[in-house]
């Protein structure tokens, strides 16, 4: 599964009618063949973040998506969520999103140590930017 996802962009601009809307993370699925729009949440998920992810799915689909790539996917990450009420928020969203939550820890779990650059190959690679 290595290089599955493509990084596009963070704070990827987003025009409609003279108004920016910025997505968090952009990425492209190179196996599904599709954008992720991922955004980040500091508290709990709250159902208003559907309708801003569809339409940060809506719109890339409208301006950058190609012929050849399939429908944008989005992630909402949040600290916490509630099933029930994630459930009933997605119940009719038209555009693929999951919902899932993050934990803030200090340490690298050791099962991720060996997929994750060290944090020295990370700077030489910023080094270069």
């Amino acid at each position: 599964m290595d290089g599955m996802f493509s990084y596009m962009e963070s704070q990827y601009r987003l025009e409609a009618e003279d108004k920016a809307s910025f997505i968090n993370l952009l990425l492209v699925h190179r196996r599904v063949r599709a954008l992720v729009a991922i955004e980040l949440k500091i508290g709990e998920f709250e159902p208003g973040f559907v309708g801003k992810m569809q339409f940060y799915l809506a719109a890339p689909d409208a301006q950058i998506r190609r012929e050849d790539e399939n429908p944008s996917i989005g992630v909402i990450l949040c600290k916490e969520k509630r099933r029930t009420i994630v459930e009933y928020a997605l119940r009719d969203a038209r555009k693929p999103i999951g919902v899932a939550t993050y934990e803030i820890t200090k340490t690298l779990p050791k099962k991720l140590k060996d997929q994750l650059p060290s944090p020295e190959a990370i700077a030489r690679l910023l080094e270069n930017i």
